[in-house]
């Protein structure tokens, strides 16, 4: 049985400028130049979760402008949703704006009150998604194309379908990464028998 789980630890994981920049996807469809066939999302939730990220982004910035500073990333039709508010008020109505996009599962409002990012800050956090992503390409016993990794104030919010032992493994070595506050787990949880399934066969 597939469950979705956000789970808060003590360490962060990586890859994104941090509010209003687009992300850094490792793997999958979007951008960081790894190939839409090794994403282990259907082709279809790819092109779903892209436009739910143009839609959405689009939807904030007209219902609610200069209120919020944040950003809308997507994965299996999961939307996460990082960044700055003005207010609860404002923080609040981005569940509604959101989640009313089509195609919208479920939304994962990480959004906090208070001043938006500054530029060092938003810089600190794409050297810290270079070294997740680096380490995570060298981790011999991890695909690191099935990680979707969002950074926001020195936190990493880790999406993804995959199994335990995955992510239990990028959880650990997010935690040796300098400068990791916090890690927000957001996985898609498979068994390891869903994924042999998922995996090209060997001829």
């Amino acid at each position: 049985m597939k469950k979705l789980t956000l789970t808060l630890t003590a360490a962060v994981l990586a890859s994104t400028l941090a509010t209003g920049c687009a992300p850094l996807l490792i793997g999958g469809a979007m951008m960081g130049g790894v190939s839409v066939a090794t994403d282990r999302r259907t082709s279809g939730a790819q092109l779903e979760d892209e436009t739910i990220e143009v839609k959405a982004g689009a939807r904030v910035r007209e219902q609610l402008g200069e209120k919020v500073h944040v950003n809308v990333n997507s994965y299996n039709r999961v939307a996460l949703i990082t960044g700055e508010a003005n207010s609860e008020e404002s923080r609040a109505a981005l569940d509604g704006v959101v989640g009313g996009v089509e195609n919208v599962q479920k939304v994962l409002n990480e959004v906090v009150v208070t001043a938006a990012s500054s530029l060092g800050n938003r810089s600190n956090d794409v050297i810290i998604a270079g070294k997740v992503k680096a380490k995570l390409i060298d981790a011999r016993d991890l695909h690191s194309n099935a990680f979707y990794v969002v950074v926001e104030r020195a936190q990493v919010y880790l999406m993804g379908r995959v199994t335990e032992r995955e992510a239990d493994r990028a959880t650990e070595i997010s935690r040796q990464i300098g400068g990791v506050r916090k890690v927000v787990r957001a996985f898609e949880i498979i068994s390891e028998e869903e994924l042999a399934r998922t995996l090209p066969k060997k001829s």
